[in-house]
């Protein structure tokens, strides 16, 4: 489920008038765009990660057959 379900409108305000508060309004875009950035990567690696555990099962699985046969 996304974070914004549980957020209503008043709650998204404050969080937006805390953020340029904090960080500033020149510097919100720059954030904005490396928290894209790190959110990319991450769903990158997991996808690799789990391309790997697809091969490492595939890979004992077929050493079970093998052993199996035998």
């Amino acid at each position: 489920m996304s974070l914004l379900a549980f957020l209503g409108p008043q709650e998204l305000t404050l969080v937006v008038i805390l953020a340029l508060v904090v960080f500033g309004g020149s510097q919100l875009p720059k954030l904005a765009r490396n928290l894209g950035r790190a959110q990319k990567e991450l769903q990158k690696g997991m996808a690799e990660g789990a391309a790997d555990a697809d091969r490492a099962e595939g890979a004992a699985d077929v050493d079970s057959t093998e052993d199996s046969s035998d």
